[in-house]
Parts: C-alpha cells; structure tokens; sequence
C-alpha cells in the first residue's frame, strides 16, 4: 500500500497530511485558505489520491507560511508513500483545458528536484489566496517530493481557471507517473531513481 502520513509543526504553522496513492480521490481538506482548499480538492479529486490535509497557520500574518508549508508536507508524505520507484511510470503529461484557460504539466519523479512555472495572473488574489503563492507551493512541493515539475498556464484571461487548470493538470500527470507499468525495475538506464 502506498500510503503515508506526514505532521510538521513549526512556529508558524501546525500540518497533518495523509495521502494514499491508490485512493479514489476521496479529500478533506482544511487550511484555513479557503480558494487553496478547492485546489487541493481539485487536484485530489483529478490525481485520484486520497488526500487528508488539516493545517493551522499564522493566517493573522498572511496566508504564505500556510501554504508554503502545506507544500513542504505533501511533498514529504508522496515520497513517503512512494516506497519504491521500481514499476511506475516514473514520468507524465498532461493539458487541462477550463473554458478559455489551458493548463499544462510534464513531470518525472526523478529525485532530481527542480522547478519550472510559467503563469501570468492579472490580478494579485483570488479569493483570499495571494496568487504569488501558487508558484510557491508548487516549489515546495516538487522539492520536497523529488519531482523535476514543469507547470504553466499557456494563456487564459480569469485567474481562477488559469490556477485550476495548472492544479488539475499536475494532478493528472502525477496519477499517469505513479501508475504501474507491468516492469518490476526502476525506469532508468542508471539502475536507480
């Protein structure tokens, strides 16, 4: 069973995650941020992953040390439950299209982590989320899951969807790389992950 339970707590915030990366996208999720709420539903909804997220942050300050540190969590718990790197997929794509926004994702669960996202947002909320801490969670996931991660928005006009459709679109590519690909080795001309 690949699945893991994560708890950090530090000054500023107080995170328990559990995920299980043969669910059927069952969540509850509560980080106080309530447009970071739906998109984690939406990307356990869309991965598949059973996903548990209960965070107490210094929301008092801002919401950055909520989310920064929910990434930091979940990356831990999907390495966690990603035991062993033999017989997946090791990498994925994947486009998401909501209404005039197109999301795109390609990944590879390399151990080599490393960042690339690319979303211009016309306004600087949504809801009550600061939309500069997408790309903040995304590297503190990725760098904590050891995921290279390369995430964009390639045009849309609501912020809303550009943010959705990047969510669903890692969601998508991260349930095509952990998915079995029938082998029992690691996918790798090195031997090793």
């Amino acid at each position: 069973m690949r699945i893991a339970d994560v708890t950090r707590v530090t000054k500023e915030t107080d995170i328990k995650i559990e995920i299980n990366l043969d669910g059927k996208g069952e969540c509850g999720i509560n980080t106080g941020v309530g447009f970071f709420d739906h998109m984690l539903t939406a990307f356990a909804t869309h991965s598949g992953f059973d996903l548990v997220v209960n965070v107490k942050g210094d929301l008092s300050v801002d919401a950055h040390h909520t989310i920064e540190d929910t990434g930091i969590v979940l990356g831990q718990a999907f390495a966690k439950a990603l035991t062993s790197k033999e017989g997946i997929n090791r990498y994925g794509s994947f486009y998401v299209p909501m209404d005039e926004a197109l999301g795109f994702c390609a990944l590879d669960i390399s151990s080599r982590p490393y960042l690339v996202y690319e979303c211009d947002f016309i306004g600087d909320m949504m809801g009550d989320m600061d939309t500069q801490m997408v790309e903040e969670f995304f590297r503190a996931f990725a760098f904590n899951a050891g995921i290279t991660l390369h995430v964009k928005a390639l045009y849309g006009r609501n912020d809303h969807h550009k943010c959705e459709a990047m969510f669903k679109a890692v969601a998508h590519a991260l349930a095509m790389a952990v998915a079995p690909n029938g082998k029992s080795n690691v996918l790798s001309s090195k031997g090793v992950i």
